[in-house]
């Protein structure tokens, strides 16, 4: 399946992406690379896209296995370097509701570690998942 994105540059280190849907998206470059700061930067949606992508992933085994993971959440912190300037690391901690087996924890985070975004990312990049069980 192919998705066509279009950007337009705005000026002030500002982009606007356009999704095929007419949901619009606004990037800034940060604060600490001459930006505004005032939206993501496109490395926060990398990191921000692999929190969702492998929720998402998991959402969807899950509702296969008849599991409601309404509630889920993740938290991406992600790490730059300067030289050169590109994401060292984002690890990920994926908090998840909800009464589960072994076997269904290792099914979900199976998958979540598997999930597209994780599988484009450069194998260098620290891109450790943590899981978190509240209810247990």
């Amino acid at each position: 399946m192919m998705v066509t994105i279009r950007s337009t540059y705005e000026g002030n280190l500002r982009c606007t992406a356009t999704h095929p849907s007419g949901t619009e998206l606004s990037t800034d470059a940060p604060k600490d690379n001459e930006g505004r700061g005032e939206s993501f930067s496109p490395t926060d949606l990398v990191a921000t896209a692999l929190g969702n992508c492998a929720m998402t992933i998991m959402a969807i085994v899950g509702r296969r296995d008849d599991l409601d993971l309404a509630g889920m959440s993740a938290r991406v912190v992600k790490e730059m370097t300067t030289d050169p300037r590109r994401i060292a690391a984002a690890p990920v901690e994926i908090t998840v509701p909800g009464k589960l087996t072994a076997k269904q924890k290792e099914t979900l985070e199976h998958a979540a570690r598997h999930c597209p975004v994780a599988m484009s990312l450069h194998p260098d990049l620290d891109g450790v998942m943590r899981f978190e069980y509240p209810d247990d």
